[in-house]
């Protein structure tokens, strides 16, 4: 029950749900009045106590939430203290979230998949470890971010996962039932198995659970409205780069290789396997390009012209123009960013590693939507 001695109490607690409604859930990026969140909202002379049932108990963002509600509540008029009475949804009320999120009480399906799907998807891929493809991928998803694009980011190196620590993402998603809401750092959400696994413990898995943990973070995970999602691919040609021509049709490939010989006659063989899945090489990035010397000079740590040739050779592998993107030098700076959580883009835009991925970043995101294995909604005519 609502007691209000004002004189006009309708309308002031009118005015606290319509503050409240410019809460949004730190997790889903919606309104807490349209989730359902706001259990009530009780006045008392000017002492406000709102009522707000979390998703679950261990809601990992409950004291965000529980400071934007005070502040927007304690701006209506009239309203002298305010009061955040945290509880949690009953099993009726995380039904409702899962329907009014998915939209359907059918079994959850991938929605970058669907013909309807706006997302660009990148599956960021290479021939061999060690040439930074999971800096480059941190890097262009924050840069996107930065630019104002919906970004997430799938860290599907199961075995080699670095994502998390890159982007600084120490937490788990929040489960809602068989939902998952994925945690967000730099205005990109991420998921990882290495979410999921203790630290030390190394993750040992054959093809059908490979491709299983990608259908489900695919899936099972509540993305929202994305403009982008990356995947960081293991390296090489494995059965993780064969589900994501399965699960994702539409997705395009960026090869990231080094300028060295071995490692550009390596990454070819990954780029080379879109032909045969039917996937766009959308372009290659060429990391360690060189290092700049004090007096200006480039020195060109592992050779050169890497990057070109596996482009060339792409290009007529598959019959399209595959260009060469970018060349990011060889840069501390990059490393240190990575190493701390907090991607070089936004510590130091102005570096030329920085100044590289951003160019890249935009390359892709001003790129037309692939509608390879998409269907077009024609019918013949006669």
């Amino acid at each position: 029950m609502v007691v209000v001695p004002d004189e006009n109490p309708t309308e002031l607690t009118a005015a606290i749900r319509a503050a409240l409604a410019t809460v949004q859930d730190p997790e889903i990026h919606r309104p807490i009045t349209e989730l359902g969140m706001v259990r009530s909202v009780d006045v008392e002379g000017g002492r406000v106590v709102v009522g707000v049932d979390l998703t679950t108990p261990g809601c990992p963002l409950k004291e965000t939430l529980t400071r934007d509600v005070t502040a927007a509540v304690a701006q209506v008029p009239g309203v002298d203290e305010v009061a955040v009475q945290l509880g949690v949804m009953t099993a009726e009320q995380r039904a409702d979230l899962r329907r009014l999120l998915r939209g359907t009480d059918a079994e959850p399906t991938i929605p970058f998949a669907q013909a309807s799907s706006l997302t660009k998807v990148f599956a960021i891929a290479s021939g061999k470890g060690g040439v930074g493809k999971s800096s480059v991928t941190a890097n262009l998803a924050v840069a996107m971010a930065a630019d104002g694009l919906r970004v997430g980011v799938v860290d599907a190196d199961i075995y080699g996962f670095s994502i998390p620590r890159m982007l600084g993402v120490d937490r788990p998603p929040t489960k809602v039932d068989d939902m998952l809401l994925p945690p967000e750092a730099h205005g990109v959400k991420v998921v990882s198995i290495g979410m999921f696994v203790p630290p030390g413990q190394p993750v040992v898995w054959r093809g059908p659970m490979l491709h299983r943990a990608l259908q489900q973070f695919l899936a099972d995970v509540f993305w929202g409205d994305l403009d982008v999602l990356l995947l960081d691919l293991p390296p090489g040609t494995g059965d993780i780069a064969i589900s994501v021509a399965q699960l994702l049709p539409g997705s395009q490939i960026v090869v990231v290789t080094t300028p060295q010989d071995a490692a550009a006659e390596v990454a070819e063989r990954a780029g080379s396997v879109a032909v045969q899945t039917r996937q766009h090489v959308v372009g290659v990035v060429e990391n360690m390009s060189w290092l700049e010397q004090p007096d200006g000079s480039r020195l060109e740590v592992f050779g050169s012209g890497g990057g070109a040739r596996v482009a060339g050779r792409l290009t007529d592998l598959t019959g399209g123009d595959v260009p060469l993107l970018g060349q990011v030098p060889l840069d501390v700076r990059l490393r240190e960013a990575g190493d701390a959580g907090t991607p070089v883009v936004l510590t130091d835009p102005g570096s030329p590693a920085a100044a590289a991925l951003r160019t890249v970043a935009t390359a892709l995101a001003t790129r037309r939507r692939n509608l390879a294995g998409r269907s077009l909604g024609l019918s013949p005519t006669r």
